[in-house]
């Protein structure tokens, strides 16, 4: 059993724009399927899963687009993740550059961070306005001036240092990475973390993910052999 299993929730807007719908309509489709997911990751037993819900990409899209988001965002805490912090022991994680949102969208995860910080169950990181390259030139910056102000020495920098200045410091990489809707990308998602975890893509877009599909990937991620470099 994996116990870190990472998602890239792809395919919203094409499952609405097949349906004639607005992208809106995906997403929030995609915002039920996230719950349902997290529910029946809990149950199963997986410690962490950490699901790319806003990127630092995403900004790029029409601001209406980018607005009804955000207040999906708003409302997904208000409800799905008050109705975790309250009747289940899952823990919420957010990584990503939060101080761009919107004050009180900060709260809103301040506050769910706080709350469950000493729950046992599925831990849930939610990645916001985060990407992977962004959060590797931050963890340099910081590096160097601790290096600069004489904290750290230069020759001590290796693999394990280095970690520590990620947003995933405490975190353990991912196991499994999940992409649905068929495309065959990691989009700026986790980069230093994936170097060794095992992909699982499929068509099926992000609406029409189900329980099954969760399984099979874990099916076939059982089946294969990790070597991490090395030889068996």
């Amino acid at each position: 059993m994996p116990q870190h299993i990472a998602i890239i929730m792809d395919g919203n807007g094409r499952w609405a724009r097949k349906r004639g719908l607005p992208r809106s309509v995906g997403h929030r489709f995609g915002a039920q399927k996230l719950k349902e997911i997290v529910l029946f990751a809990d149950e199963i037993g997986l410690k962490y899963l950490t699901v790319y819900a806003f990127s630092t990409e995403n900004w790029k899209r029409p601001k209406e687009e980018v607005d009804n988001l955000m207040n999906l965002l708003r409302e997904f805490f208000d409800t799905e993740i008050e109705n975790l912090i309250n009747k289940t022991q899952i823990r919420i994680r957010v990584i990503g550059d939060i101080s761009k949102l919107d004050k009180d969208i900060q709260e809103r995860i301040v506050s769910a961070e706080e709350r469950t910080k000493d729950k046992r169950g599925l831990c849930v990181v939610i990645a916001l306005n985060y990407g992977a390259r962004q959060e590797i030139i931050n963890a340099v910056k910081n590096l160097a001036l601790d290096i600069k102000s004489g904290k750290i020495d230069i020759e001590d920098v290796d693999e394990d240092l280095f970690k520590k200045y990620l947003y995933t410091k405490d975190i353990p990489d991912p196991d499994l990475l999940i992409r649905p809707s068929g495309e065959m990308r990691v989009s700026n998602f986790l980069l230093w973390q994936i170097s060794y975890t095992e992909f699982w893509f499929s068509n099926v877009l992000w609406p029409d993910f189900k329980k099954e599909h969760l399984l099979k990937a874990i099916e076939d991620y059982q089946k294969r052999e990790r070597r991490f470099g090395g030889v068996k």
